[in-house]
């Protein structure tokens, strides 16, 4: 997306705030890693945690330390010092720790000082498409999204990523579920199986829930294809109403026109 950006003389940033990461196709802003790393929390001979449970901490320890941040984008002020505040657009690559964002604290809390700052935010959540080729999976993934949904409170963009990776048989089966027919996809989960019998009501409800309220809708994306990279940017900057401050010239046309070697310009 940076990269894509760059192709159209626009000027994105990333910040990475994944304490785990260990390569990127980027030069970050801002790197959690020079504040901690994974392996801080692992190794520390107090600690001791897990992967999972160190993701936690870290990104525990980040917003407790949140005036590193602060520094990091806002040089210790209340505005971003990257420039005139509309220009600035930054991407916060973060951990792919679920429970982060479902129904743990750390991903709201950082949403709200970004808030504080000053910046306009728009949460995008990340689906595998390779995992959304059948009926439960789809009704599994879009419940994971619903959950982020709800414990963020922001604006929000489900993306369905390397679609670039699928079969042709695989597209055209998600295909299917980008506008899915809920009644279609319920028989498909409880016909033929024990399970599926025994919790048909649920299945059925669940399924009413995504139908009737429209809440989960999915945008495929496919990085090979500058259409599909630039209709996802247009959504999200929609979203942000990036741009949409800036200062538009409105010329007179009543006014003379001037010739280019008149001495005096009329202002604009």
């Amino acid at each position: 997306m940076q990269q894509h950006a760059m192709d159209g003389k626009r000027n994105i940033q990333v910040v990475n705030l994944d304490p785990a990461a260990e390569h990127f196709n980027y030069t970050p802003l801002t790197d959690i890693r020079e504040l901690i790393h994974l392996d801080d929390a692992m190794e520390d001979e107090e600690l001791h945690y897990g992967p999972n449970g160190g993701l936690i901490f870290c990104l525990e320890f980040l917003i407790e330390n949140q005036d590193w941040l602060k520094a990091q984008l806002c040089g210790g002020d209340d505005e971003l010092m990257l420039g005139e505040p509309d220009d600035d657009y930054i991407l916060f690559d973060m951990p792919g720790q679920i429970e982060l964002f479902t129904h743990l604290k750390m991903g709201k809390q950082l949403v709200e000082l970004l808030e504080s700052w000053n910046f306009r935010t728009c949460v995008v959540f990340c689906l595998d498409s390779q995992f959304m080729v059948d009926g439960a999976k789809f009704i599994s993934g879009t419940m994971a999204a619903l959950s982020v949904m709800a414990n963020m409170e922001q604006p929000h963009v489900n993306v369905l990523t390397k679609v670039d990776l699928l079969s042709a048989e695989a597209r055209k089966q998600l295909e299917l579920y980008l506008e899915p027919d809920t009644h279609n996809l319920m028989g498909e989960l409880t016909i033929g199986t024990g399970f599926g019998e025994k919790y048909r009501k649920l299945t059925e409800a669940i399924g009413s829930l995504i139908e009737d309220f429209s809440l989960v809708r999915f945008f495929p994306l496919n990085i090979d294809d500058e259409e599909s990279l630039s209709d996802l940017l247009l959504q999200i900057d929609s979203i942000l109403q990036y741009g949409e401050d800036a200062d538009v010239q409105v010329r007179d046309f009543d006014e003379p026109e001037v010739n280019e070697n008149d001495d005096c310009v009329p202002d604009m």
